[in-house]
């Protein structure tokens, strides 16, 4: 990548971070991602010989170390990769309050099931292993049908089904899940409105919301005038200082 000819501090710093899906896998190392596959499961639109040229630059600039352990490469942020985090958390901020509009091309079941693996909030799950099947209306067959099994030690995300009893059921539009995960609307409205279908025993069905905690930027004050009705289960202020950061 060329160079902006600029002794700014800001252009400098976007020689390196306004390639291509840089920022998103610095998003993903954030978040708790360390190896190859981790990473891409975060980003599932980008090629893999593309994220192994991202990753050797990011690894050149010394915001990122490749380090080998045993059989396996793990991917770690530096000093300097941690300090990004304020910078990805403050896009983040941004772009829920001034660009809250999200396109058909923008909804991704691998990537909504990825963000929702990381945010189970175990302690709230019910003891052992629980299944959960989510069932997406209108999205091509090989995408449509996914499981979560939870246990206390992680959550796992299976695309095939991995065989276990299935504690509850979800069914629903791609759109009005990840309008749910985002922040835009809440679960008791999205199961009202027909677009978030929960089946199982009924004390699971309405425990279900409890074990997810939302996208990180979910509770980002919007706009008066761009915040969507409807999300009246959920409240909304976050404290100037009370933002949890990016994190695993």
């Amino acid at each position: 990548m060329g160079t902006y000819g600029q002794f700014c501090p800001v252009a400098k710093a976007l020689e390196l971070l306004d390639e291509r899906w840089t920022v998103l896998i610095i998003r993903e190392l954030l978040s708790g991602s360390r190896h190859f596959n981790e990473i891409r499961r975060g980003v599932p639109k980008m090629s893999p010989a593309l994220l192994t040229t991202r990753l050797q630059r990011l690894a050149r600039a010394g915001v990122v170390d490749r380090v080998v352990d045993g059989s396996r490469v793990v991917y770690r942020l530096t000093p300097a990769g941690e300090d990004l985090r304020r910078v990805v958390e403050e896009i983040g901020y941004w772009g829920v309050r001034w660009m809250p509009e999200i396109g058909d091309e923008d909804l991704d079941p691998h990537l909504l099931m990825w963000d929702m693996r990381r945010r189970v909030d175990l302690s709230a799950v019910p003891e052992g292993r629980t299944t959960i099947h989510f069932r997406f209306r209108n999205v091509p067959a090989g995408s449509r049908r996914w499981w979560l099994v939870l246990t206390p030690g992680g959550t796992d995300l299976c695309d095939s089904d991995p065989g276990f009893p299935v504690a509850v059921t979800i069914e629903a539009d791609l759109r009005c899940l990840t309008e749910v995960w985002r922040g835009d609307r809440g679960w008791r409205d999205a199961i009202r409105s027909g677009g978030v279908a929960i089946d199982g025993p009924t004390s699971l069905r309405r425990a279900v919301p409890r074990w997810f905690e939302r996208s990180i930027f979910a509770d980002t004050p919007r706009p008066p005038d761009r915040r969507t009705a409807g999300d009246r289960d959920q409240p909304r202020p976050v404290a100037a200082g009370g933002r949890s950061g990016v994190r695993p």
